[in-house]
Protein backbone atom coordinates (compact mmCIF):
# COMPACT_ATOMS: atom_id res chain seq x y z
CA UNK A 1 0.00 0.00 0.00
CA UNK A 2 0.98 3.50 -0.97
CA UNK A 3 0.21 6.27 1.86
CA UNK A 4 0.45 9.19 -1.17
CA UNK A 5 1.11 12.78 0.48
CA UNK A 6 -1.30 15.23 -2.53
CA UNK A 7 0.50 18.50 -2.73
CA UNK A 8 3.59 18.40 -4.60
CA UNK A 9 3.46 14.41 -5.30
CA UNK A 10 -0.29 14.43 -7.12
CA UNK A 11 -1.30 18.09 -7.25
CA UNK A 12 0.83 21.48 -6.67
CA UNK A 13 -2.13 24.29 -5.79
CA UNK A 14 -4.95 22.92 -7.97
CA UNK A 15 -2.67 22.03 -11.24
CA UNK A 16 -1.70 18.21 -11.85
CA UNK A 17 1.75 17.05 -11.27
CA UNK A 18 2.75 15.60 -14.79
CA UNK A 19 2.05 11.78 -15.06
CA UNK A 20 0.88 11.47 -11.50
CA UNK A 21 -2.78 10.54 -12.97
CA UNK A 22 -1.36 7.82 -15.35
CA UNK A 23 0.94 6.29 -12.85
CA UNK A 24 -1.07 6.00 -9.92
CA UNK A 25 -3.96 4.34 -12.53
CA UNK A 26 -1.62 2.16 -13.58
CA UNK A 27 -0.21 1.19 -10.01
CA UNK A 28 -3.53 0.65 -9.09
CA UNK A 29 -4.05 -2.11 -12.07
CA UNK A 30 -0.80 -3.97 -10.72
CA UNK A 31 -2.88 -4.28 -7.60
CA UNK A 32 -1.30 -1.63 -5.46
CA UNK A 33 -3.72 -0.22 -2.89
CA UNK A 34 -3.36 4.12 -2.38
CA UNK A 35 -4.51 6.47 -0.03
CA UNK A 36 -3.73 9.89 0.39
CA UNK A 37 -2.65 11.87 3.84
CA UNK A 38 -2.35 15.33 3.63
CA UNK A 39 -1.30 17.81 6.16
CA UNK A 40 -2.94 20.23 4.65
CA UNK A 41 -6.19 21.24 7.21
CA UNK A 42 -7.78 23.64 4.54
CA UNK A 43 -9.70 21.10 2.43
CA UNK A 44 -12.37 18.03 3.63
CA UNK A 45 -12.07 14.86 2.63
CA UNK A 46 -15.22 15.45 0.05
CA UNK A 47 -13.10 18.30 -1.33
CA UNK A 48 -10.26 16.64 -1.44
CA UNK A 49 -11.97 13.66 -3.31
CA UNK A 50 -13.30 16.51 -5.98
CA UNK A 51 -10.00 18.08 -6.18
CA UNK A 52 -8.32 14.54 -6.72
CA UNK A 53 -10.87 13.98 -10.06
CA UNK A 54 -9.92 17.09 -11.01
CA UNK A 55 -6.44 16.48 -11.70
CA UNK A 56 -7.26 12.55 -13.10
CA UNK A 57 -7.33 10.27 -10.04
CA UNK A 58 -10.41 9.03 -8.66
CA UNK A 59 -10.75 8.26 -5.01
CA UNK A 60 -13.54 7.55 -2.47
CA UNK A 61 -13.62 10.04 0.59
CA UNK A 62 -12.10 6.87 2.95
CA UNK A 63 -8.87 6.58 1.32
CA UNK A 64 -8.53 10.58 2.35
CA UNK A 65 -7.04 11.47 5.89
CA UNK A 66 -6.40 15.13 6.45
CA UNK A 67 -4.32 16.72 9.35
CA UNK A 68 -7.90 18.41 9.94
CA UNK A 69 -9.17 15.23 11.31
CA UNK A 70 -5.99 14.63 13.10
CA UNK A 71 -6.22 17.81 15.24
CA UNK A 72 -10.01 17.18 15.89
CA UNK A 73 -9.21 13.66 16.84
CA UNK A 74 -6.35 15.17 19.29
CA UNK A 75 -9.10 17.84 20.70
CA UNK A 76 -11.81 15.34 21.03
CA UNK A 77 -9.22 13.43 23.36
CA UNK A 78 -8.26 16.18 25.53
CA UNK A 79 -11.40 18.08 26.03
CA UNK A 80 -15.21 17.26 27.20
CA UNK A 81 -18.16 17.87 24.88
CA UNK A 82 -19.25 21.12 23.60
CA UNK A 83 -16.02 22.63 24.55
CA UNK A 84 -15.58 26.05 23.17
CA UNK A 85 -12.41 26.24 20.41
CA UNK A 86 -10.86 28.93 18.41
CA UNK A 87 -10.60 28.36 14.82
CA UNK A 88 -7.93 30.13 13.24
CA UNK A 89 -8.26 28.07 9.72
CA UNK A 90 -10.36 27.33 7.26
CA UNK A 91 -13.75 26.32 7.15
CA UNK A 92 -13.27 22.39 6.57
CA UNK A 93 -10.84 22.84 9.52
CA UNK A 94 -14.00 24.21 12.04
CA UNK A 95 -16.61 21.32 10.56
CA UNK A 96 -14.00 18.84 11.74
CA UNK A 97 -13.47 20.16 15.40
CA UNK A 98 -17.77 20.34 15.14
CA UNK A 99 -18.10 16.64 13.82
CA UNK A 100 -16.16 15.56 17.16
CA UNK A 101 -18.48 17.36 19.19
CA UNK A 102 -16.68 19.96 19.84
CA UNK A 103 -17.93 23.91 19.51
CA UNK A 104 -15.99 25.92 16.65
CA UNK A 105 -15.78 29.39 17.38
CA UNK A 106 -14.20 32.39 15.78
CA UNK A 107 -13.92 34.96 18.48
CA UNK A 108 -12.48 34.50 21.99
CA UNK A 109 -14.35 34.21 25.15
CA UNK A 110 -14.00 33.56 28.24
CA UNK A 111 -15.31 30.16 27.77
CA UNK A 112 -12.66 29.31 24.71
CA UNK A 113 -10.68 26.30 26.04
CA UNK A 114 -8.37 25.65 22.92
CA UNK A 115 -7.07 26.75 20.09
CA UNK A 116 -6.62 24.48 16.63
CA UNK A 117 -4.55 26.60 14.26
CA UNK A 118 -4.39 24.93 10.18
CA UNK A 119 -3.80 26.24 6.99
CA UNK A 120 -6.50 28.69 5.22
CA UNK A 121 -5.64 31.31 2.48
CA UNK A 122 -8.17 33.66 4.18
CA UNK A 123 -5.94 33.34 7.86
CA UNK A 124 -4.96 37.36 8.71
CA UNK A 125 -3.72 39.25 11.73
CA UNK A 126 -7.44 39.61 13.21
CA UNK A 127 -7.34 35.80 13.47
CA UNK A 128 -3.68 35.79 14.86
CA UNK A 129 -4.78 38.35 17.11
CA UNK A 130 -7.69 36.23 18.21
CA UNK A 131 -5.66 33.21 18.95
CA UNK A 132 -3.02 35.49 20.93
CA UNK A 133 -5.89 36.36 23.42
CA UNK A 134 -6.81 32.77 23.86
CA UNK A 135 -3.54 31.37 24.11
CA UNK A 136 -3.08 34.03 27.25
CA UNK A 137 -6.34 32.84 29.14
CA UNK A 138 -4.15 29.45 29.12
CA UNK A 139 -5.71 27.60 26.23
CA UNK A 140 -4.68 24.31 24.68
CA UNK A 141 -3.28 25.11 21.12
CA UNK A 142 -3.14 22.41 18.52
CA UNK A 143 -1.71 22.99 15.21
CA UNK A 144 -2.56 21.17 12.40
CA UNK A 145 1.16 20.77 10.86
CA UNK A 146 4.50 23.00 10.97
CA UNK A 147 5.26 23.04 7.00
CA UNK A 148 6.97 26.53 6.41
CA UNK A 149 5.98 26.92 2.86
CA UNK A 150 3.74 24.82 0.55
CA UNK A 151 4.13 24.07 -3.02
CA UNK A 152 2.58 25.90 -5.82
CA UNK A 153 3.11 26.79 -9.36
CA UNK A 154 4.28 30.24 -8.89
CA UNK A 155 6.95 28.14 -6.38
CA UNK A 156 6.91 27.96 -2.47
CA UNK A 157 5.04 29.99 -0.34
CA UNK A 158 3.96 30.36 3.09
CA UNK A 159 2.77 27.51 4.95
CA UNK A 160 0.76 26.92 8.10
CA UNK A 161 3.86 26.58 9.81
CA UNK A 162 4.76 30.35 8.75
CA UNK A 163 1.62 31.16 10.63
CA UNK A 164 2.35 29.31 13.68
CA UNK A 165 5.49 30.92 13.83
CA UNK A 166 3.70 34.12 13.81
CA UNK A 167 1.45 33.37 16.38
CA UNK A 168 4.40 32.24 18.61
CA UNK A 169 5.64 35.14 18.44
CA UNK A 170 2.92 37.24 19.10
CA UNK A 171 2.26 34.90 21.89
CA UNK A 172 5.55 33.84 23.37
CA UNK A 173 4.29 30.28 23.43
CA UNK A 174 4.20 26.81 21.50
CA UNK A 175 2.11 24.81 20.50
CA UNK A 176 0.97 21.56 22.93
CA UNK A 177 0.74 19.61 19.99
CA UNK A 178 1.63 19.48 16.25
CA UNK A 179 -0.25 16.10 14.44
CA UNK A 180 0.89 16.50 10.81
CA UNK A 181 3.70 14.78 9.74
CA UNK A 182 6.45 14.21 10.60
CA UNK A 183 4.70 13.72 14.33
CA UNK A 184 3.15 10.11 14.55
CA UNK A 185 -0.91 11.75 14.90
CA UNK A 186 -1.39 11.39 11.33
CA UNK A 187 0.53 8.84 10.52
CA UNK A 188 -1.07 6.50 13.20
CA UNK A 189 -4.22 7.72 12.10
CA UNK A 190 -3.67 6.94 8.22
CA UNK A 191 -1.96 3.09 9.67
CA UNK A 192 -5.57 2.46 11.49
CA UNK A 193 -7.96 3.90 8.99
CA UNK A 194 -6.14 2.35 5.85
CA UNK A 195 -4.94 -1.20 8.11
CA UNK A 196 -1.93 -0.95 5.75
CA UNK A 197 0.91 -3.51 7.19
CA UNK A 198 3.78 -2.43 5.18
CA UNK A 199 2.59 0.61 4.07
CA UNK A 200 5.26 2.77 1.44
CA UNK A 201 4.99 6.30 2.53
CA UNK A 202 5.62 8.86 -0.87
CA UNK A 203 5.93 12.25 -0.23
CA UNK A 204 8.13 15.51 -1.34
CA UNK A 205 9.08 16.92 1.92
CA UNK A 206 12.23 15.46 3.62
CA UNK A 207 11.03 17.33 6.73
CA UNK A 208 7.38 16.04 7.04
CA UNK A 209 6.95 13.05 4.89
CA UNK A 210 10.10 11.59 5.42
CA UNK A 211 11.35 12.00 8.58
CA UNK A 212 7.71 11.22 9.56
CA UNK A 213 8.54 7.65 8.03
CA UNK A 214 11.48 7.05 9.60
CA UNK A 215 9.98 7.95 12.61
CA UNK A 216 7.65 5.63 12.68
CA UNK A 217 9.88 2.87 10.88
CA UNK A 218 8.18 2.76 8.06
CA UNK A 219 9.74 2.67 4.08
CA UNK A 220 9.99 6.02 2.38
CA UNK A 221 9.85 7.08 -1.43
CA UNK A 222 10.71 10.70 -2.35
CA UNK A 223 9.84 12.13 -5.55
CA UNK A 224 11.54 15.39 -6.60
CA UNK A 225 8.19 17.08 -8.25
CA UNK A 226 7.25 19.27 -5.03
CA UNK A 227 9.71 21.31 -3.11
CA UNK A 228 12.48 18.93 -2.42
CA UNK A 229 16.03 19.40 -4.82
CA UNK A 230 18.01 16.51 -5.72
CA UNK A 231 20.79 19.02 -4.11
CA UNK A 232 18.96 18.81 -0.34
CA UNK A 233 18.31 15.40 -1.16
CA UNK A 234 22.25 14.64 -1.07
CA UNK A 235 22.49 17.62 1.97
CA UNK A 236 19.30 15.55 4.09
CA UNK A 237 20.49 14.44 7.79
CA UNK A 238 20.11 10.89 7.94
CA UNK A 239 16.86 11.32 9.71
CA UNK A 240 15.60 12.83 6.73
CA UNK A 241 16.96 10.05 3.78
CA UNK A 242 14.48 7.92 2.20
CA UNK A 243 14.65 4.50 1.54
CA UNK A 244 14.17 5.12 -2.21
CA UNK A 245 13.92 8.29 -4.52
CA UNK A 246 12.77 9.35 -8.15
CA UNK A 247 11.38 11.71 -10.25
CA UNK A 248 7.66 11.66 -9.35
CA UNK A 249 5.47 8.93 -8.77
CA UNK A 250 5.98 6.76 -12.13
CA UNK A 251 8.95 5.65 -9.26
CA UNK A 252 5.98 3.35 -7.76
CA UNK A 253 6.02 1.24 -11.55
CA UNK A 254 9.41 0.53 -11.83
CA UNK A 255 12.65 -1.43 -9.91
CA UNK A 256 15.38 0.60 -7.79
CA UNK A 257 18.64 -0.14 -8.82
CA UNK A 258 20.36 -0.41 -4.71
CA UNK A 259 24.08 1.37 -4.64
CA UNK A 260 26.72 -0.91 -4.15
CA UNK A 261 29.64 0.16 -2.22
CA UNK A 262 33.05 -1.46 -2.34
CA UNK A 263 35.78 0.67 -0.05
CA UNK A 264 35.77 4.35 -1.59
CA UNK A 265 34.11 3.61 -4.66
CA UNK A 266 29.78 3.30 -4.93
CA UNK A 267 28.10 1.99 -8.06
CA UNK A 268 24.60 2.22 -8.90
CA UNK A 269 23.38 1.10 -12.65
CA UNK A 270 26.23 2.86 -14.75
CA UNK A 271 27.48 4.94 -12.88
CA UNK A 272 30.28 5.48 -10.73
CA UNK A 273 31.24 7.60 -7.45
CA UNK A 274 34.76 7.90 -5.87
CA UNK A 275 35.02 9.12 -2.47
CA UNK A 276 38.14 11.30 -1.47
CA UNK A 277 38.08 14.95 -0.79
CA UNK A 278 35.30 15.24 -2.93
CA UNK A 279 32.52 13.16 -4.77
CA UNK A 280 33.78 12.41 -8.24
CA UNK A 281 30.77 10.75 -10.53
CA UNK A 282 31.70 9.09 -13.77
CA UNK A 283 29.70 6.89 -16.16
CA UNK A 284 26.31 7.32 -18.14
CA UNK A 285 22.64 5.94 -18.40
CA UNK A 286 19.44 6.27 -16.03
CA UNK A 287 20.39 10.19 -14.39
CA UNK A 288 18.04 8.65 -11.01
CA UNK A 289 21.02 6.06 -10.45
CA UNK A 290 23.49 8.95 -10.49
CA UNK A 291 21.17 10.84 -7.82
CA UNK A 292 21.25 7.01 -5.78
CA UNK A 293 25.20 6.78 -5.99
CA UNK A 294 25.88 10.18 -5.42
CA UNK A 295 23.14 9.66 -2.32
CA UNK A 296 25.13 6.68 -0.81
CA UNK A 297 28.46 8.05 -0.94
CA UNK A 298 27.43 11.85 0.45
CA UNK A 299 25.70 10.09 3.12
CA UNK A 300 28.54 7.41 4.01
CA UNK A 301 31.79 10.03 3.67
CA UNK A 302 32.47 13.37 5.03
CA UNK A 303 32.78 14.85 1.48
CA UNK A 304 32.69 18.80 0.59
CA UNK A 305 31.44 18.55 -2.41
CA UNK A 306 30.38 17.14 -5.99
CA UNK A 307 32.44 16.96 -9.08
CA UNK A 308 30.93 16.06 -12.54
CA UNK A 309 33.24 13.87 -14.73
CA UNK A 310 32.82 11.58 -17.63
CA UNK A 311 30.65 11.01 -20.33
CA UNK A 312 26.74 12.33 -19.65
CA UNK A 313 27.57 12.91 -16.14
CA UNK A 314 27.17 16.83 -16.30
CA UNK A 315 23.57 15.61 -18.26
CA UNK A 316 22.73 13.59 -15.40
CA UNK A 317 23.12 16.43 -12.83
CA UNK A 318 21.52 19.01 -15.03
CA UNK A 319 18.45 16.83 -15.51
CA UNK A 320 18.50 16.43 -11.86
CA UNK A 321 19.19 19.63 -10.84
CA UNK A 322 22.73 19.62 -9.68
CA UNK A 323 24.09 21.40 -12.61
CA UNK A 324 26.61 23.20 -10.43
CA UNK A 325 28.57 21.29 -7.53
CA UNK A 326 27.18 21.20 -4.21
CA UNK A 327 28.14 20.63 -1.00
CA UNK A 328 27.10 17.48 1.61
Amino acid sequence: MALLDLDGVVYTGEEPVPHAAEALAEARNRGMKLEFVTNNASRRPDAVVALLAKVGVPAEVDAVVTSAQAAASSLADRLPAGAEVLIIGSDALAAEVADVGLAPVRATTEKTVAVAQGFGREVGWLDLAEGAVALRQGALWVASNGDSTLPSPRGPLPGNGALVQALATGSGRRPDEVVGKPHPRLHQESITRSRARRPLVVGDRLDTDIEGANNAGTDSLLVLSGVTTAAEFLAAEPKHRPTYVATDVRGLLVPHAAPETAGEVVRCGGWTVRVGDDLTLSGSGDPLDALRALGAAAWSAAATSVRADGSGADQALSVLGLSAPRGN
